[in-house]
C-alpha cells in the first residue's frame, strides 16, 4: 500500500512552481530567436499576444484549482466535470499522446545539446540512441523514488536552466543594435498574417503552464499552492523569453540569425568570447535534462487519474509503495524509447519539427475544453454563480477560448489534420473500456 499522504511529501508551492517553469522551458527555447527571425521585430508583438494568451489560460486554470483543488490530471478533470466521461477521455488521450511525443522531442534536443561536448553523438547515432536511452530510464528510475525527489530534482534544474537565459538577457541589453528590428516584418506577409503565425509558434514554449493542476493530490494545499505556482510560473517565463528574444534578436543581424542552430551561444560569444558558447550549450542540455524530469512525472499522473475513474486500464492506477503510479511512468517511457528509435534516423531537425506538429494541436484542445469547462463548472455551482466576480470570470473564460481557437487555426491545416487523428484514434479504445467495464 502506498504510504500515508502528509504534507511534507507532497509538492510545495516551490517546486509547483518549478514544475511550471521546469516544464515550458526547455530545449526548444534556445532555439526560438533563429526561427523567429525572418518575421523580423514585429515577432517581439507575437510574444505579447502569446504572453496574454498564456496569462489567460494560466488564470482559467488557477480559478479551476480553486473550484475543484483535489482534481487530478488537470484539464482532464476539469473537462469531464463540464462535458461528462466521453469529453474527459479524448481530452486526457490527445494529452497522453502529446506527452510521451514531446518527451521523445525533448530527448533528442537534449542529445543535440551534448554533442558540443560529445561530438560523436552527432554522428554515431547508436551511441545517440544509447544516450537517450539511458536519459529515458535514470529519470524513470528517478520519478519512481516519489513526487518529492522529482520534484526537488526539478527545481534545481529549473534555476540551473534560466540562469544561462537570464544572463544573456540581461547582459545582452547593453550590445542591442536597433537597427537590427528594422525592417519591422520582413516575413512578406501582412502584419496579421506575421502576428498570428509568431503567436502561434511562440505560444507552443507556454506548453506546460497546466502542469501544477495535474498531480493536484500530490500538492500541499492545493486550492492556495497550485494558483499561485501557475500564475508564478507564466510570469517568470514570459519575463525570461521576452527579455532574451529582444537581446539575441537586438545582438545578432536577422539575416546571421536565421542561419544560426545556436543562437544564444552566438550571442555569449559576442559577450564574453567564444568560451562561453560551452556554458550555454550546458544550459541547453539542463534544460532538456530538467524539462524531461518534470514531463515523465506528468506522464505518469494523466493515465493515473483517469485509470482512478475506470476510463484507463486499471494497470494505470497502481502504485508503489511511494505513493507513485510507477508502472504508467514505465509504460510511458516505454513509448518514448520506441519513438525517439524509430524516428531517430530522420534527423533531428526534421524528426523535431515532426514530433511538435503531433503536439501542438492535442494540448490546445485540452485548453479549448478547460476553458468552456469553467463556466460551466461555476454555474454548477449556485453558490459561486451568484458571488461577485462571475462577469470578469465570463470574460477571462471567453477571452482564454477565443485564444485558444485562434491558436489552433494558426497551427495550420496539417497539424488540425493530425490531431484530428490522433483523437479519434483514442474513440475504439474508450468503447472497449466502456464493454471491460460492463462485463466486469
Amino acid at each position: 500500500m502506498p504510504e500515508p499522504s502528509t504534507q511534507k511529501n507532497k509538492l510545495g508551492l516551490w517546486t509547483s512552481t518549478s514544475l511550471v517553469v521546469g516544464n515550458m522551458i526547455g530545449a526548444g527555447v534556445f532555439l526560438m530567436p533563429s526561427t523567429l527571425a525572418m518575421y523580423g521585430g514585429i515577432s517581439l508583438i507575437g510574444w505579447v499576444f502569446s504572453s496574454i494568451g498564456a496569462f489567460l489560460l494560466a488564470k482559467v486554470f488557477s480559478n479551476l484549482s480553486v473550484l475543484l483543488p483535489q482534481a487530478d490530471g488537470g484539464p482532464y478533470a476539469y473537462s469531464r466535470k463540464g462535458f461528462g466521461d466521453f469529453a474527459g477521455f479524448l481530452v486526457a488521450w490527445g494529452y497522453w499522446i502529446s506527452i510521451w511525443c514531446t518527451n521523445a522531442a525533448i530527448v533528442v534536443s537534449l542529445i543535440s545539446a551534448l554533442s558540443t561536448f560529445f561530438p560523436v553523438l552527432a554522428t554515431n547515432s547508436s551511441i545517440a540512441i544509447i544516450t537517450g536511452l539511458a536519459t529515458i530510464w535514470l529519470l524513470t528510475w528517478v520519478n519512481s523514488l516519489g513526487i518529492v525527489t522529482s520534484g526537488k530534482l526539478q527545481l534545481v534544474t529549473t534555476i540551473l536552466k534560466i540562469i544561462p537565459l537570464l544572463v544573456v538577457g540581461v547582459g545582452g541589453l547593453f550590445f542591442i543594435n536597433f537597427k537590427n528590428f528594422i525592417t519591422f516584418n520582413t516575413s512578406g506577409s501582412s502584419n496579421f498574417a506575421a502576428i498570428t503565425a509568431t503567436a502561434t509558434f511562440t505560444f507552443f514554449a507556454f506548453l506546460g503552464l497546466e502542469c501544477a493542476t495535474i498531480p493536484s493530490g500530490s500538492v500541499a494545499n492545493p486550492e492556495k499552492t497550485i494558483p499561485r505556482a501557475t500564475m508564478l510560473g507564466t510570469l517568470a517565463a514570459t519575463i525570461i523569453y521576452i527579455l532574451s528574444s529582444i537581446s539575441v534578436m537586438g545582438m545578432i543581424p536577422a539575416k546571421d540569425l536565421q542561419q544560426s542552430v545556436t543562437p544564444f551561444a552566438d550571442a555569449a560569444v559576442i559577450l564574453w568570447g567564444s568560451s562561453a558558447r560551452y556554458w550555454v550549450s550546458a544550459g541547453v542540455a539542463i534544460a532538456a535534462f530538467g524539462a524531461l524530469n518534470g514531463w515523465i512525472l506528468i506522464q505518469g499522473q494523466i493515465p493515473f487519474a483517469i485509470a482512478k475513474d475506470k476510463l484507463f486500464p486499471p494497470v494505470f492506477a497502481k502504485q508503489n509503495k511511494k505513493g507513485v503510479p510507477v508502472l504508467g511512468i514505465v509504460i510511458g517511457s516505454v513509448l518514448i524509447s520506441v519513438l525517439m528509435i524509430m524516428n531517430y534516423t530522420k534527423g533531428l531537425a526534421e524528426q523535431f519539427k515532426f514530433l511538435i506538429l503531433l503536439t501542438t494541436i492535442t494540448t490546445l484542445v485540452p485548453y479549448l475544453f478547460s476553458t468552456a469547462a469553467f463556466v460551466l463548472i461555476r454555474l454548477q455551482n449556485k453558490y459561486l454563480s451568484q458571488r461577485s466576480g462571475w462577469t470578469g470570470a465570463i470574460i477571462i473564460a471567453s477571452l482564454a477560448f477565443l485564444f485558444s481557437l485562434w491558436a489552433i487555426a494558426g497551427s495550420g491545416q496539417e497539424t488540425v489534420y493530425w490531431g484530428f487523428i490522433l483523437l479519434m484514434a483514442g474513440v475504439p479504445f474508450y468503447v472497449w473500456i466502456l464493454w471491460k467495464n460492463k462485463t466486469g
